[in-house]
Parts: C-alpha cells; structure tokens; sequence
C-alpha cells in the first residue's frame, strides 16, 4: 500500500521535475518567439541569420562527429536558420562546455594510471584467439582499459536474483561499498539496500552512493541524499536539474555498479526501482539482465566509480587505498575486460565495441537493445554481417515506454530486415536489457542502449567477456527470449505505403537530437 510518505515524495519530486520543465519551456517559448519575430520583421536579421546558418552549417559538417548527428543539426538550422542557431548555441554548441570536458579529461588520465597492462593475461589471450585478443587490444590501447583472466562472471537473466546477490556482496564488506546507478527509487528494493547500507557504516566500512538527478527525479524527494549522510552513508548527485537551459544538462550518468571491498562487483542494465524487478507493471514484464563479477577485473569498475565520485569534488582523492592487489584464482576461466564511455571525449567506446563484435563475428550475432535508434555505420555493419550470413538477430522491446522513441526505434526495421537482419520484439513487456553475444564465445553485458544518447551523450559502462559458462548462459537467455518474441522481420522487409515511409524517414532525420 502506498503510504503518506511516499505520496508526499512524489509531489516534491514531479514539483521540482514541473519547475525545471516549465522554466526551460518558457525559455524555449521565449526563443521561438523571438526567432519568428525577427524572421517576419527584419529582412536584414533574415538574410544575415541565413548567411550566418550556413557559415555554422559548414563548421558543424567539419566536426568530427557523427554524420547523422551532424546531419539532424545541419537540416534544422538551415531550414529555420534563426530558430535553428539559437537550439544549437543551446543544446548543440559543445564548445560551451570545453572546461567541462578538460576537468572530466583530466580526472580521467589519472585514474586510467592505476590500471596497468596485465601483459601475462593479454598474451595468454592472443594465444588463445587472436580475433578476440584483437577487440581487447582496441579497448587497452585507446581506452585503458586492460583484460583480466583470474575473474569469475556469473550472469543474471533474472533481476530479483541479482538484487539478492548483490545484498548477499553488500553485507559480507569490511572496507568500502561503491555504488552508481542512474535511477534509485526510495521503495523496496532500495529500501532493503539502505538497511544493509546504514548496518555496514555503523561498522565502520565507507559506504558511497551516487545516483544521476535526471534519473531518479521521479523517484527521490531532495531530502534522500540527506537522509543517507544521517546515517554515515556518503551521497552525490551528479549533475543537478537547474532551470537554465545548457548543454551539459543532455550529459546523463546511465551507469550501474556495485563494489564491494574492491573484491565483487555487479553491473548490467537494470536500475533500482519497482518496475526493473517486477514489483510494478507499467510496461508489461519487465526484463533486465547483469552481471556479477569476482576477481581482478573488478579493479576497473572501483576506478570506473571514483572516476565520476571525484567529479563532484575539487581535490582528487587519493585512490590507492581502494586499489589494494589481492590473490583470486577464478573457478571458470574466462577473460574479463570492465570498460566504461563517456562524452568527454571524441572517442565513441560504447559504440565501436559493439561495432567490432559485428565486424568479426563468424556464426551469429544476437542483441538486445530498449531502443534501436542507430546511423549509417551500425546499420551497415549489421546488414554485411547478415550478407556474409551471419544469423543476426536483435529484440527490442513490444510495449514500449516511450511512444515517440518506439516509432523511432521501428523505423530502423525495414533497412534491416530487408537486408537480412532479423528482428524479434518482446511481447511480454519492455526489454530494458542491453547485451550482445557473438558465436557463442564472447558477449558483452552493460548499459550501453544502441541509441544516439547512449552511444554519444550518456556516461556509460559495460562488460566484454569470453569464455566460460556466462557467456553459454547469456546465449541460453537469448534462446529463451526467442520463444517468447514475436519475429516481425516479414512485416518489416516487404513495401511501406508512402506515407508510412515519410513519417519514418522525419524521425530518424531528427532521432539523433531526441
């Protein structure tokens, strides 16, 4: 039953959510009516706003950024040339936040040092497979990221046994606990955390939590975070909601992790409130998946985590003390590589994983992804695998949770299916869950969505991992999903009505920007 405090949360939360809404929509307003104005009055302010479009149309085709990205921008101010540049010196001019970007880089470089090469696993690898040790040399070499072997992964179709392994993790801590999740709902699920939480700093162990505001605005009142520091709980909130329109508020922190002692880490797609374990039912079932990690390899989420926790401080924190080396020798060999994306940089991680499990795939490819929103590149790179016939397979979501991004998402089908690809849709409910497995020897578990926010705009994280009996059981929960889902490649494949087809070809123009 839902009690008065709950309620009263609620309200504060949406309150709070409405006042940002509406003062960005004012402002939005504000523009648009000046825009109009200037456009309908002043024929000179036109034709200079247009000269001045196209010069902004020129650098943004220079950047190197994504094309369709590019391409959204370029459309939009070259068509309402004053409406246009005003949106993109908003939400688009990414030279605003160049100090950002700097503190971020920074932070990061030096944190990146305490992961050295683990030169013995790498060479064990390469000799082992040189394809793989291949797409693990792209996220060392450029990334930093370095791949484990004396780690133990155990994979989780099912969110209600994660949440219990992970209070299982939470109360064996002696020295510090970790966690970063994009969205915490103050209900059960969370609520059974905190006791665990409040018990482990009354003992001593340094416990943090650090949650995204954007995120969880609808399921926190302001008073959470100090709520949890009354209790010796430590509590950041990464980039308030303010009720001033810029750039770095598209910048979300979409990152789950658990750390415990340095020694057991959790990850994947599932959030922690109601809806991600099936306590409540807005969208149908509800299916996530994770991981739990035992070993070595959790050395890069502890980094991953205080990567962003110093974000939020102006002195760096000295992080060897959560950085101590330890003995493991894993019980299923595997090798494991932790790896985290960010939008501070030019380097799209999350995406050219994903890209390079495509490229060389030699039997089949099966994702699971919430959202399908994805450009050119992706979408040759999944028709070639198909052409060279690669099974290639992608489940998406058959209700969705946001109507506008699920067309946007079903108007990526036809290119694909048409080339081969199939596509299945989750009737139960919504897949939140975001993984792919390749021939059924490497896959990769994490929060990465294969849309335009995750891939270029969101702090992310994920799992690459090959061998062992995780990646056999991520491949047995796609199977299992695959008797469940609705296959509607043939719908997709054959002709659309023109009408259809130009609605369609509307969203993906501007689903980069949504």
């Amino acid at each position: 039953m839902e009690t008065e405090e709950s309620r009263q949360r609620m309200k504060n939360s949406v309150g709070r959510a409405a006042v940002v809404a509406l003062s960005v929509l004012l402002q939005v307003i504000w523009i648009v009516a000046l825009a109009m104005k200037l456009t309908e009055y002043y024929a000179a302010i036109s034709t200079i706003a247009s000269l001045l479009a196209l010069l902004v149309a020129l650098r943004i085709y220079g950047e190197h950024i994504n094309s369709a990205y590019k391409l959204s921008w370029i459309v939009l101010i070259l068509v309402f040339p004053v409406l246009g540049l005003c949106l993109f010196l908003i939400f688009g001019n990414e030279s605003s936040i160049v100090f950002i970007k700097k503190y971020f880089s920074h932070k990061q470089f030096d944190l990146m040092q305490t992961l050295p090469e683990n030169t013995e696993d790498a060479e064990k690898l390469r000799s082992l497979d040189l394809g793989i040790y291949n797409q693990t040399r792209y996220l060392r070499n450029i990334c930093g990221y370095p791949v484990y072997a004396d780690t133990d992964v155990v994979y989780y179709g099912d969110t209600v046994k994660a949440l219990e392994a992970q209070k299982e993790a939470l109360r064996s801590a002696e020295h510090f606990i970790f966690m970063e999740y994009h969205a915490i709902e103050d209900s059960a699920p969370w609520q059974g955390i905190e006791e665990i939480l409040e018990e482990k700093a009354k003992a001593g162990v340094d416990v943090r939590v650090f949650y995204d505001d954007m995120g969880s605005i609808g399921f926190l009142s302001k008073p959470f975070a100090k709520r949890l520091q009354s209790k010796g709980i430590q509590c950041r909130v990464f980039n308030p909601l303010m009720p001033v329109m810029n750039v770095f508020m598209n910048n979300r922190d979409h990152r789950k992790i658990t750390v415990v002692d340095g020694k057991v880490g959790f990850t994947g797609g599932y959030n922690l409130a109601d809806e991600y374990f099936n306590y409540t039912h807005p969208y149908g079932q509800w299916k996530d998946s994770g991981i739990r990690l035992t070993g070595k390899a959790v050395r890069s989420l502890t980094v991953t985590f205080l990567e962003m926790w110093n974000t939020m401080q102006k002195t760096q924190e000295d992080p060897t003390p959560f950085l101590v080396e330890y003995e493991y020798e894993a019980k299923d060999p595997s090798f494991v590589q932790p790896y985290a994306d960010t939008p501070m940089d030019q380097e799209y991680t999350g995406e050219n994983v994903y890209l390079n499990l495509i490229k060389n795939a030699k039997k089949s490819v099966y994702i699971t992804t919430p959202y399908l929103i994805i450009d050119d590149e992706m979408q040759r790179e999944l028709t070639l695998a198909a052409g060279r016939d690669v099974d290639v397979r992608i489940v998406t979501p058959g209700i969705p949770d946001k109507k506008i991004v699920y067309q946007a998402t079903r108007s990526n089908y036809a290119a694909l299916a048409s080339k081969g690809v199939r596509i299945y849709e989750y009737t139960p409910g919504f897949l939140h869950s975001k993984q792919f497995v390749c021939d059924g020897e490497i896959a990769a578990v994490g929060t990465i969505n294969m849309d335009f926010r995750s891939l270029y705009l969101h702090f992310e994280n994920g799992c690459l991992f090959y061998g062992g009996q995780a990646v056999k059981d991520v491949g047995k929960d796609f199977e299992e999903l695959f008797s469940v889902a609705e296959e509607v490649t043939g719908k997709y494949a054959g002709k659309r009505n023109s009408a259809l087809r130009g609605v369609q070809c509307i969203l993906r123009l501007f689903a980069p920007l949504m």
